[in-house]
């Protein structure tokens, strides 16, 4: 197994993430987390992609444009969102579901994409990323000769 070290955070913070992530996949789903109810905490994803581009939906409901931070690096989609905590003082919480703090995700991506086309949009709590392909990673048409 390779892995490749492109986050600044320290290594033994991604250790304990991937092991998280193995543990996870033997123990069922953690709870808790500062997103729960969503796998490790993450919002739901959806990543899937046409002939041009591929498309990333998170859900992310009442967080605004300005509290998202979206890159991208090689084959890999960073996602950073900071939902500040909006608790009047003087009040006691019954139950707390909706997550506040940061937030951060890479995907890997399964192509190599044209960062200098990527689109982001928000709309009704959904983001959605319009990553276009690069030319190097969409299909071609092969025509066959006959010799």
């Amino acid at each position: 197994m390779v892995f490749r070290y492109r986050n600044t955070r320290h290594p033994m913070h991604q250790l304990r993430d991937e092991m998280d992530r193995l543990l996870t996949g033997f123990l069922g789903q953690p709870s808790g987390g500062p997103w729960p109810g969503v796998g490790r905490g993450h919002p739901a994803v959806n990543l899937w992609e046409d002939a041009d581009a591929m498309i990333v939906e998170l859900e992310v409901p009442g967080v605004k444009k300005d509290q998202i931070d979206i890159s991208v690096v090689g084959d890999e989609l960073s996602l950073k969102i900071e939902r500040p905590d909006p608790t009047p003082e003087d009040v006691t919480y019954h139950r707390r579901e909706r997550p506040v703090g940061a937030f951060g995700r890479v995907l890997r991506l399964p192509a190599d994409v044209d960062a200098g086309r990527v689109e982001a949009e928000l709309s009704d709590g959904v983001l959605t990323i319009t990553l276009p392909k690069a030319e190097n990673a969409k299909p071609r048409k092969i025509e066959v000769v006959s010799a």
